[in-house]
């Protein structure tokens, strides 16, 4: 083998085995095991929610009932006609502007039309960063 040779490939395995760091660092959705960066403790604190289109296959709504200590996660996809749920802070409640379905803070059904509960998600916070995780 040339020398020429055998340093294109010594270069072409040492780029090939860097790879995979260079995208893991470049990807900020990702997250300690299966837990899932949606926002920051900031973005949260300003509205109260983050709402993530699809993430990383679904939608999630976190909710903040006190500043960024009590976090709520659920797919806003109302169960009865699909439609996207609003958070009624005062009310403590999920709201479906499409047929006036209600949800409580766990997601569970408080008014039809809809009989399906909303689908929750676990949540942290960890070094200003939300995290999220389905559960299993």
């Amino acid at each position: 083998m040339k020398r020429r040779d055998f340093i294109n490939w010594v270069g072409l395995g040492t780029l090939a085995s860097s790879l995979p760091v260079a995208i893991a660092a470049c990807t900020s959705e990702q997250a300690s095991g299966d837990w899932q960066t949606v926002g920051t403790v900031t973005q949260l604190d300003q509205d109260g929610q983050l709402l993530v289109q699809k993430w990383p296959t679904v939608n999630v709504l976190v909710v903040s009932t006190s500043v960024s200590e009590n976090l709520i996660a659920v797919d806003p996809t109302c169960t009865h006609s699909g439609c996207t749920v609003t958070w009624e802070g005062e009310d403590n409640k999920f709201y479906c502007r499409c047929h006036g379905a209600e949800y409580d803070i766990d997601g569970q059904v408080l008014q039809g039309p809809a009989t399906e509960p909303l689908k929750t998600y676990l949540t942290k916070i960890e070094n200003n960063s939300v995290l999220v995780k389905q559960n299993s």
